[in-house]
């Protein structure tokens, strides 16, 4: 076998993998980016990489030196904690509706889960907009804090509806049915069999919701006002050039995200394994 067929020989064989490793390579470059850009002793833009001092830990000692950074970081997860509590707690209870219990409107129910995901951001934007300015400031809201968590809460139940109600579709109903043969009132049942087997799809659509909440830009710029989120610092920023400091904290709300996938599957690996 001469060299040259060798080598197809080899590449096919290892297709799939190199398929795999060079979509990784292309999903986590940006990442890279930012953990690198995080140590670069920029002067005026941190688009570019500067050898004149670089690398520093200067922005990772002080990551909220720059002026407003702090308080756009601690918008952001205050948006995203209150909207993801909000849309998980009646994402949950509108799937299990729309899973276990049969009611006039369900099949428009279950279509109109799926309007917010499939509406472009900027239309939904603007139409919040519009809400919010022509028909919630009779009542006293103006755009700010609480004109995004609405709007937050708005977009991310449709995803957790849509997680949930997979989770609770794949569920062996022979489970609960064993639970009932086992004299469980429907709150045991509920409560030891069903919930405990919903839990990871609950939390797996939290943490999307968070994560979609926390990156939101286009519909967040609409309903903001004055408020200023973190992605929103970012871009205003970015005129003038984004401070090093953003990256450290981006690149370690990754490092943390990353760790939360990790701790789940392991958790989840071990509740799965025999005792």
């Amino acid at each position: 076998m001469s060299t040259s067929q060798r080598l197809r020989f080899w590449i096919a064989n290892r297709f799939v993998m190199i398929v795999a490793i060079l979509v990784l390579v292309y999903l986590f470059l940006p990442v890279a980016y930012t953990f690198v850009f995080s140590f670069n002793n920029y002067k005026k833009s941190n688009i570019q990489w500067n050898p004149e001092g670089s690398p520093t830990l200067d922005h990772w000692k002080n990551p909220f030196g720059p002026p407003g950074i702090k308080d756009a970081l601690l918008t952001s997860l205050g948006v995203g904690a209150i909207a993801t509590l909000v849309a998980t707690v009646l994402g949950t209870l509108l799937a299990f509706a729309l899973v276990r219990h049969d009611f006039r409107g369900k099949g428009a129910g279950n279509i109109l889960v799926f309007v917010p995901m499939a509406t472009p951001e900027i239309v939904l934007g603007a139409s919040l907009l519009t809400i919010f300015v022509q028909g919630f400031n009779q009542v006293g809201l103006t755009l700010g804090f609480w004109t995004i968590v609405i709007a937050h809460i708005m977009f991310c139940l449709s995803f957790v509806v849509v997680t949930v109600k997979a989770r609770l579709q794949s569920l062996d109903p022979r489970l609960e049915e064993a639970a009932q043969d086992l004299y469980a009132g429907p709150g045991g049942t509920f409560w030891r069999v069903t919930f405990p087997l919903v839990l990871p799809g609950i939390v797996s659509a939290a943490l999307l919701s968070f994560s979609l909440s926390f990156d939101d830009f286009i519909i967040t710029n609409f309903v903001s006002g004055d408020a200023t989120t973190f992605p929103k610092f970012v871009y205003v920023s970015y005129l003038r050039g984004i401070p090093a400091e953003a990256n450290v904290i981006g690149f370690s709300l990754f490092v943390i995200a990353v760790l939360l996938v990790i701790a789940g599957q392991v958790v989840g690996s071990r509740r799965r394994s025999p005792a």
